[in-house]
Parts: structure tokens; sequence; C-alpha cells
């Protein structure tokens, strides 16, 4: 389907001069600081699912986890992290919440039964075939302290073109509703957040994950997301 006019002539002025395209293929190719290691992928995801900031919060602590549990070989794949015990006192001091320490050694724990050759393929297949309109019905969906913002960051971590329904997004969606004669845009949700978003995809021609870096880039304190651009 060709763009609308009516929806690219509004959305196009937030995207200018915003590096989109880049944004969204630092995940798509695993072009971030955690690179293409999925322990660290899933500790990120784990590290992020109680709203921390990602320069003060979620970096630092996956940054603990790594120096460890992968520096020291005490963790090598998803099989050895999922033996690791909740209260484990390294982990406690590397994530600290119990919802980020459960988070983190139960996805492990359903990766590890994953048919696939090796973690990353674990990984980046689940994502890839994860449906986010029954996120609550799949094994990680259903872990207690993954909700659909978690679940969704994963997937992007794990290279999905998708988009993750936080604050920045329903802001994005909620401004281009209000400069559009009509839309079916609804943000009441997360997963009518979601469907927004990708209407909003088919129409305009820009992809989930770009709209998705559109809203954060747009929407986020350019101080913040500097040093966030620097710490990838």
């Amino acid at each position: 389907m060709q763009p609308v006019p009516a929806v690219r002539s509004v959305l196009d002025p937030y995207a200018d001069g915003v590096p989109y395209e880049d944004l969204a293929r630092d995940f798509r190719e695993f072009r971030r600081w955690t690179g293409d290691d999925p322990l660290l992928l899933i500790a990120e995801a784990a590290a992020a699912s109680t709203g921390q900031r990602f320069v003060d919060g979620i970096k630092p602590a996956v940054e603990r986890f790594r120096d460890a549990f992968l520096e020291t070989g005490r963790v090598d794949s998803f099989a050895a992290l999922a033996e690791i015990d909740l209260e484990d006192d390294d982990l406690v001091e590397a994530l600290g919440a119990q919802r980020k320490r459960q988070v983190l050694l139960e996805i492990a724990r359903v990766l590890t039964e994953w048919p696939a050759d090796d973690d990353l393929a674990a990984l980046v297949d689940w994502a890839a075939t994860a449906d986010h309109y029954r996120y609550d019905e799949d094994p990680i969906g259903a872990i207690s302290g993954v909700g659909p913002s978690t679940f969704q960051y994963l997937r992007q971590l794990a290279g999905v073109g998708t988009v993750t329904p936080d604050p920045t997004i329903e802001r994005l969606l909620e401004a281009v509703d209000d400069d559009l004669e009509s839309s079916p845009i609804d943000t009441a949700t997360d997963r009518l957040t979601i469907a927004s978003c990708e209407w909003l995809a088919f129409v305009s021609g820009y992809t989930p994950l770009e709209l998705d870096r559109i809203a954060w880039w747009t929407y986020t304190d350019p101080e913040e997301r500097e040093a966030t651009l620097e710490a990838w």
C-alpha cells in the first residue's frame, strides 16, 4: 500500500531530523552495547521490567550481572542460568528487585526448553513467532512480572521490528490522532496501543519499530537521550 498523504503530512515533521532508520537497525542487527549475546539480551529485558531508566538503572544492573556471572564463567548458557537460585547473593547484588531476578531466571528456563540449535537461535525464534496480542498465553508472557512492555521490549532486543507500548509511543499516537481528521488510534490499553501503531505504520510507510524510535527520540529528555545513545 502506498502511504496516505494526509497521514504522512502529519507524521513526517516528527520524523524530521530523527535518525530513525539507524536507530531501528541498531535493534534489528544487534548493534547495541550487548551485541548478540543472548544472556545479556534477556538480562536487559529483565532489568527493564521495573521501569528503570537505561543509563542509571538498566545498564549498570546488566553490567553487574555480566561481571558476576559471564566474566567469571559461572553462567555460559540459558540452561546454566536457569539453575541459579533466586536468592543467590551475586544475583541479588546484580539485579536487586526480586521481580527482575524472577523474570530473568524464568525467561532462561522457558528458552532452555525451546527447540533450537543454540541460545541466540532460541531467543530469536521465540521473538519472531510470539503473538503480542496473546502475550499472556505465551510461556514468557505468562511469567509473573512480564507485562506487554517487557514482552515487546524483549522481542525488540531479539531483532524483531515491533513496538513497545510505553508512554512515548502513546504520546506520539495521541499527537498524530489530534492532527488527523479521523483515525482508529486508541491508546486505552497496551494491545490497542500496539494495534494503533501497526495501523499507523501501514498507512504511513514507516515500520512499527521506526515509529517506536521516532517516539522515543521525540519524547525523551534530550540529555537522557544523548546519554543513552552514548551508552549504546
